[in-house]
């Protein structure tokens, strides 16, 4: 295990492969945590990669320097998360790659500092939160898949979070991967990273701040507003669907047009936890962002 100390965050991180192959940063989502990418870093190792996994804030051992910081879960901060460890390992460009709240980081990274990123893997394309178009309702089925959102919303979902961190995030697992045979252990070791004493509050910041219930933090402010421009990806990308993805039914190839650099978008027999139901097609989309810098 390794630290990495920023402005903001001790982000606590794995590190694997040679300390000067090319770099390439795996970003996890809620509710996961660096152990999805197990079977992708060898995979990545094995074709001269430096393979950076950080836990995320709120997950694991990162922890916040300051208890006056405010625990936010927004997508600047997490964008800002990445470019602040690029930073602190002295990485001057990476290839970002991420699904979930990791895949959210990577682009938001990548939007915001272009200048930094070698190239992107993300799942569900363009994942970039339209904060405005989150105070409307979508279609009915949707709406029901993202009944943890909406529990999140208020006290009450929080104090769910709070007493059944484990339980909750199981469903969740289950729910978004059907077709994904997971066993206990392999679940237990990663909710250990639920029990990071930020976890709840992050997580429910990330949500309402997406609802627009819950404000952002000053000082990231101009870097959601430049979100909210919705400018597009000007970096190499491959981007990727679950076929079995709940969250994304119907995929996302129609957000193409919000790539301009050389982009390829793949549909991947699997369900949300994508680097875990398939590393091999995870790690080939980073080869192939890879072979093309």
């Amino acid at each position: 295990m390794n630290t990495a100390i920023t402005d903001t965050l001790s982000i606590a991180y794995l590190e694997y492969g040679d300390s000067e192959g090319w770099p390439v940063v795996l970003s996890h989502g809620f509710p996961y945590d660096v152990h999805a990418f197990d079977a992708v870093t060898p995979l990545l190792v094995s074709h001269g990669a430096r393979v950076i996994v950080p836990y995320i804030r709120g997950f694991g051992p990162t922890r916040f320097i300051s208890d006056s910081s405010m625990r936010s879960g927004q997508q600047a901060a997490l964008g800002k998360d990445v470019i602040d460890l690029l930073d602190a390992l002295r990485i001057n460009k990476a290839i970002l790659a991420g699904f979930d709240w990791g895949g959210l980081a990577s682009c938001a990274a990548t939007l915001l500092w272009p200048e930094r990123v070698e190239g992107l893997v993300s799942l569900a394309s363009y994942d970039v939160i339209d904060v405005e178009r989150q105070r409307y309702a979508f279609a009915p089925e949707l709406e029901s898949v993202m009944w943890y959102q909406h529990l999140f919303q208020h006290d009450r979902g929080q104090d769910c979070l709070q007493r059944y961190r484990h339980e909750l995030c199981r469903i969740l697992w289950r729910q978004w991967s059907p077709n994904w045979e997971f066993d206990e252990a392999t679940y237990q070791k990663t909710a250990q990273s639920f029990d990071n004493p930020d976890f709840v509050a992050v997580v429910t910041h990330s949500y309402r701040f997406d609802f627009g219930n819950a404000p952002g933090e000053p000082r990231l402010a101009e870097l959601e507003a430049k979100l909210a421009l919705k400018p597009k990806i000007v970096v190499p990308a491959v981007t990727l669907d679950g076929i079995n993805d709940p969250l994304k039914p119907g995929g996302t190839a129609d957000h193409a047009a919000m790539f301009t650099a050389r982009h390829q978008h793949r549909r991947i027999r699997a369900g949300h936890a994508l680097p875990y139901e398939a590393p091999h097609d995870f790690a080939d989309a980073i080869l192939t962002v890879h072979s093309w810098a």
